[in-house]
């Protein structure tokens, strides 16, 4: 019975541990930008988006800007995932646990 408690004690203990390092990818901010920083996106490293900055120059080409845009929120996200992924492998070893990032 003292390993079951002592699992049990670990797993809050990781639990609490993924809670805090949530919490503090969202205060990361990376950074996604196109056109030689014409569109520049910018992400918390939980995936939300906190900013889009688009220079005058690209407003009138609607399709370059969208495709500026595709790109720029793709390095962002890109840059999030891999900051999200070092930290909970970092909590849980390597080891992947479905459904928490």
């Amino acid at each position: 019975m003292a390993s079951f408690a002592q699992m049990l004690k670990q797993a809050q203990k990781l639990q609490k541990d993924m809670e805090n390092a949530q919490a503090e990818l969202a205060t990361i901010e990376v950074e996604g930008q196109a056109g030689g920083g014409v569109v520049k996106v910018t992400v918390t490293g939980d995936k939300k988006v906190k900013d889009i900055t688009i220079q005058p120059e690209v407003m009138d080409d609607v399709e370059m800007l969208q495709d500026l845009l595709k790109i720029a929120m793709n390095e962002a996200v890109t840059k999030a995932t891999e900051i999200s992924e070092q930290r909970m492998s970092g909590l849980t070893n390597g080891m992947s646990v479905p459904g928490l990032f």
